[in-house]
């Protein structure tokens, strides 16, 4: 069975999302809209569908970078909007995806919440919604929120990010 090159990520607004994911080598398009799961068809969350090359970047990379990039290990009162998950296109790299936060926990200190969740459908965002960071980098929304996110991107994970986004994301963002 052939694994695909897509998998969906949920847990932060999917505007911090889809920055951060756009950042990484071995990234080749992410969608940036809403998720929902087979387990709960009728709710959507913000998340982002990410498609990429195996032979560059893995599954298990993505995974970690999504767990360090939002708040896995807490409940608050917008998870409703933003559950934290994986949403896994096939049996195999459901399974995957399982035991890559298994042991990722190990990073934490806290209980991991993410789900593991078969993906269901996918809305797009509105077209002035979708590279929302990079025609936006200035606005208070950026500079507040993605920002912080993409600092923990350059600190932890610089060796595959994007060169041109890790100059963009330095002068954006000093670290």
């Amino acid at each position: 069975m052939s694994t695909t090159n897509k998998i969906g990520l949920g847990g932060s607004c999917h505007w911090c999302t889809e920055a951060i994911f756009q950042s990484l080598k071995g990234v080749l398009h992410v969608s940036q809209g809403w998720i929902s799961s087979d387990d709960n068809p009728a709710i959507f969350c913000e998340a982002v569908v990410v498609e990429f090359d195996p032979a560059r970047i893995s599954p298990k990379a993505l995974i970690e970078i999504h767990l360090h990039a939002h708040t896995c290990t807490s409940e608050h009162s917008m998870r409703a909007q933003y559950r934290s998950a994986v949403y896994t296109f096939n049996d195999e790299q459901l399974s995957s995806a399982k035991q890559a936060i298994e042991r990722l926990q190990a990073d934490f200190d806290r209980r991991i919440i993410t789900e593991v969740v078969p993906f269901g459908m996918f809305k797009l965002n509105d077209e002035k919604y979708l590279n929302y960071y990079l025609k936006n980098p200035e606005k208070p929304f950026c500079k507040t929120f993605i920002d912080s996110k993409l600092k923990i991107l350059l600190r932890r994970f610089s060796g595959i990010v994007v060169d041109s986004q890790s100059d963009l994301i330095s002068k954006s963002c000093p670290i």
